[in-house]
């Protein structure tokens, strides 16, 4: 018997866009000298797309970047702009965390990745400064070929 078709569903965020974030990312940030990074690439639907941990990032990070990416998706905005926006309404953040069961952190890492003006995905990076987090990952989406919008 003969399966049925199955339809491809499409995203914008193709396997090998995401994967070469990832790669550029993280050599921008051995180029920067950062502590081990995790780096999270999600499409504009919040799935993971590509992710790799370097040897020695802590366990928590993973999470921590997923929070990121899915903090500026969730807002569309760049998670440095939520948290600055939003630094004196802390019930606001609090509740924007519980509503999402933690996945939800605003601070610099969480970038979106832009095309024709509109978000495809997010990348979130955790496990240096925020900001060196977040300067890997417009490295790794300027790599390629997608436009970043950062705080």
């Amino acid at each position: 018997m003969a399966h049925p078709m199955v339809y491809p569903v499409h995203s914008a965020m193709a396997l090998e866009a995401a994967s070469t974030i990832v790669d550029a990312a993280l050599a921008a940030g051995r180029e920067a000298g950062c502590a081990p990074l995790v780096v999270a690439v999600v499409d504009a639907g919040g799935q993971l797309v590509a992710y790799k941990r370097e040897d020695g990032a802590g366990l928590a990070r993973f999470a921590i970047a997923m929070g990121k990416a899915m903090a500026a998706l969730g807002l569309g905005l760049p998670s440095r702009e939520i948290g600055a926006r939003n630094a004196e309404r802390l019930a606001f953040l609090n509740a924007a965390a519980a509503a999402t069961g933690g996945a939800f952190v605003p601070v610099a890492g969480g970038v979106l990745v832009m095309q024709e003006g509109r978000a495809i995905g997010a990348v979130g990076i955790s496990g240096d400064t925020s900001d060196k987090d977040e300067a890997a990952a417009v490295a790794g989406i300027t790599a390629a070929g997608l436009t970043p919008q950062a705080g």
